[in-house]
């Protein structure tokens, strides 16, 4: 077996793979050797989390930001030929450079898309809304019944929240040291005043 991840049926340009009917256990055995390995490609993906897909997201909004900007400053920069006769190749290499980007844009924006109908799918089986979940002023908290996550889900959780606690008892003794060096240089600002009067 592979070691890699596999991708999402259709992501790479293949054809979506059919999901395996009840009855899939009474099918030739050269059949059933084949329908076994795009189930053992779904439940892979089944572990992949709608988090790490939202942070994958979030990079591919901040990979569009900047090709926008550099998009932008490479238009900036460009100078309009105000009867100046340029050289066509600069012209050519510019344009292809501009194309270059957008195609790199454009990319960019097909991988947000797949990324957020995943994440639409992964999701569906939410019971609440989101809207449902945030009170509009002056109505009534309602309690929401948190249901169990994912176990990938509460490992990075769980994760995240002890590299939380590590640096803020990093962040506890650096403070204190600083209280101490802030006191220490007082202290000292305090006897030279003392003996210099």
């Amino acid at each position: 077996m592979a070691a890699s991840l596999p991708q999402k049926p259709g992501l790479a340009g293949m054809p979506p793979q059919p999901h395996l009917p009840p009855g899939a256990a009474a099918a030739a055995p050269g059949q059933q050797q084949q329908q076994q390995q795009p189930m053992a490609s779904q439940g892979t993906l089944r572990e992949i989390s709608p988090v790490f897909l939202c942070r994958i997201g979030q990079e591919t909004v901040q990979d569009i930001v900047t090709r926008t900007m550099e998009i932008f400053q490479f238009a900036r920069a460009t100078q309009l030929p105000n009867g100046v006769t340029q050289s066509q190749a600069m012209y050519q290499d510019r344009f292809g450079k501009l194309q270059e980007h957008l195609r790199q844009l454009t990319l960019l924006f097909r991988k947000l898309r797949l990324l957020y109908e995943r994440c639409v799918e992964m999701t569906a089986d939410l019971q609440e809304a989101p809207a449902e979940l945030l009170p509009y002023l002056g109505e009534e908290l309602v309690s929401v019944r948190v249901e169990p996550c994912n176990p990938a889900v509460i490992q990075e959780r769980d994760e995240v929240l002890e590299k939380v606690r590590q640096k803020n008892q990093e962040m506890k003794v650096l403070m204190d040291q600083m209280r101490n060096l802030l006191w220490d240089i007082n202290a000292m600002l305090t006897l030279r005043k003392l003996a210099s009067s």
